[in-house]
């Protein structure tokens, strides 16, 4: 028989997170190794679980979430995250302006969708989270990728992204606070970008789903609160601060300057009603959890579980030889740098299936996440700390091991 193949959109998409290593993994498991995966942040598989009040309200609304609801999500989720944007300082977001998803993600992949024409350009940075890169490209867009530059905490580095900038460039992805990096951006950066996208008339992507992940006092500011004149699109949602990745309940916010927008808000709303909705009982989580007693602060201030283990992990990683790490500042990941002079790594995935095949630990390469070299991995900081120690201890060996084997 002739074979069926995948559609050739699908040939410049990679989702390395989920990536031949996982797969590599999985056929482990299923010959009975016990593997420590590090490569996803999935809070619940280690212990962080969502509000009580979350799980309680889902649960007494779940006999009225049989039914469609609203292309755009209920009246109630939507108001509250229209408050929400006011306590962030976003002006002018009335309900028409927000959609409820599956997760931002659903949203980032439907705003992609709606905006680009093949061959249309998309700034994206370098790490990012991949999705960002696979939807531009899943759409037919281009993604070029500016550089966070690690010497400066992984700021973004404006000069690249305005080399970058071409007629045909639509639109500015920013990841604030960034996975896999852990950096926040300063009031001064992103202004910046907005002036960069106020010359060139671009769309501002705003992905701010670890906003209330911050440690040591550090505070958040949202993009689209900084001007009105450019046009925002911010997404966010309930996975990573509320702990809830399975309840995919998500939102995208559309602000600024949305008069000269009409033909895209007209084609997200088309695009929000072939889906028909966004999955009702996660709906019924958005409003409580966003109205109740905000948890996610005992977790990452002082004492907290997230801040210990952020701490252990930084600390255990750069007492390895030939390994640093800019302790991040937000989110719940670690992007190490390995020495290229005592780690000669070609191919960064192959790496990470030998560090898998020998110390039963996954993790994700750096190029995962679109990093320019193979001197990086993401790890996730999310186990109990015994088992952190016992992880970081393994992949200390295997990295004693590598060096020797390269040893010049």
């Amino acid at each position: 028989m002739r074979p069926i193949l995948k559609s050739n959109k699908l040939d410049d998409v990679c989702y390395e997170i989920r990536g031949p290593a996982l797969e590599k993994a999985r056929a482990m498991e299923e010959d009975g190794q016990k593997i420590i995966k590090l490569n996803i942040g999935n809070l619940a598989v280690f212990g962080f679980d969502p509000p009580d009040e979350i799980v309680h309200d889902m649960i007494r609304n779940m006999h009225g979430a049989a039914g469609y609801t609203d292309s755009k999500g209920m009246f109630a989720p939507r108001k509250a995250v229209m408050h929400y944007t006011q306590g962030k300082g976003i002006a002018g977001v009335g309900i028409d302006d927000i959609y409820l998803g599956n997760g931002a993600s659903e949203l980032i992949v439907m705003a992609m969708q709606g905006l680009l024409n093949t061959g249309d350009q998309v700034l994206v940075p370098a790490p990012d989270y991949p999705l960002w890169t696979a939807a531009v490209s899943l759409a037919g867009g281009a993604p070029v990728h500016y550089v966070c530059d690690e010497a400066a905490g992984w700021l973004p580095d404006i000069e690249d992204m305005r080399r970058k900038i071409t007629p045909n460039t639509r639109a500015i992805v920013v990841i604030n606070p960034n996975n896999p990096t852990g950096a926040l951006y300063s009031r001064d950066v992103l202004l910046e970008i907005i002036e960069l996208a106020r010359q060139h008339q671009l769309i501002v992507y705003a992905d701010e789903i670890y906003d209330k992940t911050l440690y040591d006092g550090e505070e958040h500011v949202s993009l689209a609160s900084l001007a009105d004149d450019v046009l925002f699109v911010t997404l966010n949602g309930l996975s990573k601060n509320y702990r809830s990745c399975g309840y995919r309940a998500g939102w995208m916010v559309v602000s600024g300057e949305k008069r000269h927008a009409k033909d895209y808000i007209e084609g997200l709303n088309m695009l929000a009603s072939m889906r028909l909705c966004a999955n009702a009982p996660g709906q019924y989580a958005i409003q409580t959890a966003l109205g109740g007693y905000q948890s996610i602060a005992d977790l990452v201030g002082p004492g907290g579980r997230l801040l210990r283990q952020r701490d252990l992990a930084h600390k255990l990683l750069t007492d390895i030889p030939g390994v640093s790490c800019v302790k991040p500042k937000a989110a719940l990941y670690m992007f190490p740098r390995l020495d290229p002079k005592m780690y000669p790594i070609t191919d960064d995935q192959q790496f990470i299936c030998e560090l898998l095949a020998e110390e039963k630990v996954l993790l994700v390469q750096g190029t995962g996440f679109n990093w320019i070299a193979p001197d990086h991995f993401r790890l996730v900081f999310l186990p109990n700390s015994d088992d952190l120690t016992d992880a970081c201890g393994r992949i200390a060996r295997f990295l004693d091991g590598y060096r020797r084997r390269h040893a010049r």
